[in-house]
């Protein structure tokens, strides 16, 4: 099969194991941190379109990124003005990825309606939202589904779980 989607976000959590001063790191621009709102600091990597949530205890939430490689990358740029703080990272950060939403097209026309009465793990109220909800049976994997034939997938962990979803998801309503 062709593939029908492109990677929108990957969420990823990403452990330095050493603290990180805060206050020091708020001196650079594109960061915000106000403690009294949020215990976080947020660093923004506008030309990459990724963000960071940075936590003094080593521990980062990075987002917007479409690939590993660019969280690579931009993690190397803030472990870079980490160093111009005094922060050493003697170990090799921890990345998890934690979730990825990929948006595609199945270039033909969904019955939203036929799919919810004939397919188990649905929810479709139109009148609320114009989407299908469909979980994938025995997996962390959601969709949703409209009617245009556009999709959503989201809860997967690596890229090859969205392929293996996507065909799922055809076999189950192509069957019905």
């Amino acid at each position: 099969m062709a593939k029908v989607y492109r990677v929108e976000n990957i969420v990823a959590s990403i452990s330095l194991r050493t603290f990180i001063p805060l206050k020091k790191l708020k001196t650079f621009p594109d960061t915000q941190y106000n403690p009294e709102q949020f215990p976080g600091l947020v660093f923004r990597m506008k030309d990459m379109h990724i963000t960071f949530l940075v936590f003094g205890s080593g521990k980062l939430v990075c987002t917007g990124s479409r690939s590993r490689e660019a969280i690579d990358t931009a993690l190397k740029i803030l472990i870079g003005k980490l160093k111009k703080i005094g922060v050493t990272i003697k170990e090799k950060p921890k990345i998890d990825i934690q979730n990825i939403v990929a948006s595609g097209n199945l270039n033909r026309v969904l019955d939203l309606n036929k799919i919810a009465y004939s397919v188990d793990n649905t929810e479709y109220n139109p009148e609320q939202f114009p989407g299908l909800v469909y979980k994938l049976a025995d997996s962390r994997i959601t969709f949703l589904l409209f009617g245009t034939g556009k999709i959503v997938c989201t809860g997967a962990k690596k890229v090859s779980e969205i392929d293996d979803a996507i065909d799922s998801l055809l076999n189950i309503i192509n069957t019905k």
